[in-house]
């Protein structure tokens, strides 16, 4: 799965308060139960409160202003059945392994947060990887695309590769056409027969049921390997016209191979 849970936002009024949402975030999850989850703009409040209540995940990442500070891309997984077996923290800019550092023209700092992890019901390795990008500076998002590629040159060779993320850019744009190129990820929206909910977006914005249609399909599952889509589909829950977050998960079922 991925999800961009929204941010705490002091300004947020009933019922798009982290207070009222975070139940329903709950409520999605667990009915859902993915086993490994890419999340976006959770501060430090909110990785607790998800902690204690999905007791079943752990979780890796850290703030991207540095240490526990500004918002993670985190990545829960289910600790009955996944090994962290390696991770890494690193900064979309010139300077990767510099906390905070931003040098693409975002005004604030973006991350990826990757792990090696070994399926220990399978006994198989590969690589998670989650990421925000800019919603303001396409240079940001061009030069990160092309970062994320070059990150995955330094993989071992051979195991599966799974990117999740919200990428601030519609299918077809060059972020996209960057990360989806001959020898680069696969967009596993396009890999499965009857989708569900393929005709809307992910960009809710605690109003729009159709998340803006499909040309906002902003949030992404990507993946690079031996890898095959189940099934994906576009999680437009709400509750009497209340919006966990401002986005829509996406959530597909995986099958990878050697």
């Amino acid at each position: 799965m991925t999800y961009n849970i929204r941010y705490i936002n002091n300004n947020d009024v009933t019922p798009h308060t982290w207070e009222e949402r975070l139940p329903l975030i709950e409520h999605v999850i667990k009915k859902y139960n993915p086993g490994i989850i890419g999340t976006q703009e959770a501060i430090r409040q909110q990785i607790k409160d998800l902690d204690e209540s999905l007791t079943n995940y752990a979780w890796i990442g850290v703030g991207r202003e540095g240490g526990e500070n500004g918002e993670y891309a985190a990545i829960f997984y289910n600790k009955d059945r996944f090994k962290v077996l390696e991770s890494e923290n690193l900064w979309l800019s010139d300077t990767p392994n510099v906390e905070g550092s931003r040098t693409w023209g975002n005004k604030i700092p973006r991350m990826v947060t990757w792990g090696k992890f070994l399926d220990e019901n399978a006994k198989q390795e590969f690589y998670f990887m989650n990421t925000h990008f800019d919603h303001q500076s396409v240079e940001s998002r061009i030069d990160s695309a092309e970062f994320i590629i070059k990150q995955t040159g330094e993989f071992k060779l051979g195991v599966p590769i799974i990117l999740t993320g919200d990428f601030n850019s519609k299918p077809r744009s060059l972020p996209y056409n960057i990360l989806t190129a001959e020898n680069g990820f696969v967009d596993l929206w396009g890999e499965v027969e009857g989708t569900e909910n393929e005709n809307i977006g992910t960009l809710n914005q605690f109003g729009i049921p159709n998340g803006g249609g499909p040309e906002y399909r902003i949030d992404w599952i990507l993946a690079k390997g031996n890898i095959r889509a189940k099934s994906i589909q576009i999680i437009d829950y709400k509750k009497d016209n209340q919006y966990p977050s401002d986005h829509f998960p996406v959530i597909t079922e995986l099958s990878l191979s050697d």
